[in-house]
């Protein structure tokens, strides 16, 4: 099973797709899950869902888990110069959906082979796009979870800075929302030898930008984690011309709805003040791409026993810090109860999420397959 499953991965890894594009990638899959019997279908044109169904009669066989895998890549040039690195330019697999999709296809497999050990139906849910923040959504409004409805959710992610097999839990709120504003100042244009004559978008936008730094440091309670970053800023045509217009854009994390709505208040009242002391325009868009992920005290307990059975409790690992980066598996929580999960990958020199360097230690696949096996059969079975 270890080798198939790193055969899986480093051929995914090899092939990298971005969100909605991941044509191969479905293929790939589909052809891995149907080669042990295992029938699937396409809610979306590029999600896939498998289902494993028990035969053994009795109790249970109304019982439904599900399984999330995510599997898009990123717009990342590899450098990590491995013999599986991603062979096209400018995208690679730097946060480890291939290694995440690897292990729920795993599971699927060892669960197909004890269909008689019992009742009910596993889903297994392999999701484009979750770097976008739209590919949850997406698949449920696609009717992911329905035909059948799943009593619970798991979601699985590889964890470069923990242990190999070691599996990384954390009770209540895990990961942050994440939000997106993008705010345009409507400036006006003049000569830079005549700067009285125009109203300088950059200016505005210095002090807008200072401004929003303030945000949580000043007038947000210390002890609630919040984030506030911006991320770009575009304007200006020519050195020696006052811009007639800026675009700022970036992120808003927090760990609850209420914090969100009061950071975009303050953040609004910010920027209307400043650009009206300047006499100037603006527009201030301000978006939810994904809601706070808090795992269910139930189903996270499921989770600890079954990985204790799996790996042994002492690699079971409680996360005490929940994260500020964000994962769309959160929407499928507004619907079913569920849990998060990460899987140790930990390489002798680490690279974070995201990076160009970024791998992880395959030895976790099967590791990860058989925890995702446990949990499900032990739901199914009323454990």
């Amino acid at each position: 099973m270890e080798l198939k499953l790193i055969e899986l991965r480093r051929d995914i890894h090899r092939h990298p797709e971005l969100g909605n594009k991941e044509f191969r990638t479905t293929s790939v899959i589909e052809k891995f899950l149907s080669q042990a019997g295992i029938v699937t279908r396409r809610p979306s044109k590029t999600g896939v869902v498998a289902l494993i169904s028990g035969t053994k009669e009795g109790a249970g066989s109304s019982r439904v888990m599900a399984l999330r895998a995510d599997i898009d890549a990123l717009p990342i040039a590899e450098k990590t110069n491995k013999p599986y690195s991603s062979r096209t330019a400018g995208v690679m697999h730097a946060c480890g959906h291939d290694a995440n999709t690897a292990m729920v296809a795993g599971a699927a497999l060892l669960l197909a082979r004890r269909r008689n050990e019992f009742a009910g139906t596993v889903k297994c849910i392999f999701q484009p796009n979750e770097e976008a923040a739209g590919g949850a959504l997406g698949m449920i409004r696609a009717g992911v979870l329905k035909n059948p409805v799943p009593d619970c959710i798991v979601g699985i992610h590889v964890n470069p800075w923990l242990k190999t097999g070691t599996l990384g839990v954390k009770a209540g709120a895990m990961m942050a929302a994440v939000d997106r504003f993008t705010i345009k100042i409507a400036g006006a244009r003049s000569h830079g030898a005549y700067p009285h004559l125009g109203k300088d978008s950059i200016v505005i936008a210095a002090q807008v930008i200072q401004s929003l730094q303030s945000v949580v440091a000043r007038q947000i309670d210390p002890v609630d984690p919040a984030v506030v970053t911006v991320g770009t800023i575009q304007g200006g045509e020519a050195f020696n011309v006052l811009a007639g217009s800026v675009t700022i854009t970036g992120t808003v994390r927090a760990l609850n709805n209420k914090m969100r709505r009061d950071i975009e208040r303050i953040m609004r009242r910010h920027v209307a003040m400043i650009v009206k002391a300047y006499g100037a325009g603006y527009s201030f868009e301000y978006e939810s791409l994904g809601r706070p992920l808090e795992n269910s005290a139930k189903v996270l307990s499921l989770c600890r026993r079954a990985g204790s059975a799996a790996l042994g409790k002492k690699n079971i690992v409680e996360i005490e810090k929940p994260s500020m980066g964000g994962e769309d598996f959160s929407e499928y929580l507004r619907y079913v109860p569920g849990c998060f999960i990460f899987m140790g990958a930990r390489l002798s020199v680490p690279h974070p999420w995201h990076s160009e360097l970024f791998d992880v230690d395959e030895r976790a696949l099967a590791k990860g397959a058989a925890v995702l096996e446990e949990i499900a059969v032990s739901y199914l079975l009323g454990k």
